[in-house]
């Protein structure tokens, strides 16, 4: 199969949008576009290529005095008749438009043309971030080569819609159990209804009043909510167990301890076992780098209300933010797209912000 990456299309983000698009790559199927991109990224001089799986590295050896790292993922969520691209007047429509190939591009399109960026610029392309963190390409990568996250600064091309979103929010979800003892519903007396008991879980979810806090002038927002509830046996069964799955979203000024122990505040008396966590990332505004991003972008910045992979950069030392084309409210719908005026504004934005200390 030919490359549909080629030259002329490089030199464009929006062309170079819509060929990514048009690549199906859907997680843990991102082998064709890994290999694009590779075979694009290998016939440039001034990078040095590598590639892990199906996460792709490229990177500038220029002598600058500080790194700054451009990371995307390569995966989309399944396909849901938005394949491939369309153009309705300013807008491409199609799947990962929005999360995140309007940003891959950006970064493509830079390590194409710009042999020479102010600071030496890692560019990461990488596998899986929509799904499970275990197949995560930047979780591989840091197990199998821990130097290609090494930098001062990073930038994941999360869809932002051209704002910059500092941190993110960590994530806990949990599973709150209620205990019962089985009987038949005609001598329900004899039973303890456990469904019945997870009505106080309930309330308590309801009566929950979540923080608001402001870090770095950033405003996070927190929230617990319940997002699926499971128990019964038979239609003639008084049930003896309940579980009730919640998600909580925290605040960075908290780490994943203290978030667990909070949700064990929440639900004291019930058994809670804690599923799955990852810890948020605090907004990262102080580094040199990220303040000339921020002038280069000209706008204060936002909290990211939801969870991305500058927790990874976070969890290492490298100070990371948000930022891309895309509108964070399209990710994942059926009419997912992205303006052409806003892979344009952000590729200026990102060509500014890397020569201005050429």
């Amino acid at each position: 199969m030919a490359n549909p990456l080629t030259p002329d299309v490089l030199v464009d983000p929006v062309a170079l949008t819509r060929a990514l698009v048009d690549i199906e790559s859907v997680s843990r199927d991102e082998k064709v576009i890994a290999g694009h991109v590779e075979d694009v990224l290998r016939r440039l001089p001034h990078l040095s290529t590598e590639r892990h799986g199906n996460t792709v590295m490229a990177r500038t050896d220029l002598g600058r005095g500080r790194r700054v790292v451009l990371a995307g993922h390569l995966d989309t969520v399944p396909l849901n008749d938005n394949f491939p691209s369309t153009v309705v007047d300013d807008l491409i429509y199609g799947c990962g438009t929005s999360d995140m190939k309007s940003g891959v591009a950006l970064a493509l399109h830079l390590a194409a043309t710009l042999p020479e960026p102010g600071y030496d610029v890692t560019f990461l392309f990488y596998e899986a971030e929509e799904i499970e963190s275990r197949f995560n390409g930047l979780h591989l990568v840091s197990q199998a080569h821990p130097q290609w996250l090494e930098a001062d600064f990073a930038v994941l091309l999360e869809p932002t819609y051209g704002v910059v979103e500092a941190g993110c929010q960590g994530t806990l979800r949990a599973t709150v159990r209620t205990a019962g003892r089985r009987a038949h519903t005609a001598r329900a007396w004899r039973g303890v209804n456990a469904i019945h008991a997870a009505g106080e879980v309930l309330r308590r979810l309801e009566d929950y009043r979540p923080r608001t806090i402001v870090l770095d002038g950033c405003t996070y927002r927190e929230g617990l909510n319940a997002v699926g509830i499971s128990g019964g046996v038979a239609g003639n069964v008084v049930p003896d167990e309940c579980a009730i799955d919640v998600n909580l979203r925290f605040a960075p000024d908290r780490d994943e301890r203290q978030a667990a122990e909070h949700l064990h505040e929440v639900f004291a008396g019930f058994d809670l076992e804690v599923t799955d966590s990852a810890p948020g990332a605090m907004p990262g505004l102080a580094s040199e780098p990220a303040r000339e991003f921020l002038a280069a972008v000209g706008a204060e910045p936002e909290a990211k209300l939801g969870w991305t992979d500058v927790s990874r950069f976070a969890a290492l030392g490298v100070s990371a933010l948000n930022y891309g084309p895309g509108d964070p409210l399209l990710a994942h719908t059926q009419d997912e797209h992205v303006e052409i005026g806003k892979i344009r504004d952000g590729a200026a934005t990102l060509y500014r912000w890397l020569t201005a200390y050429e």
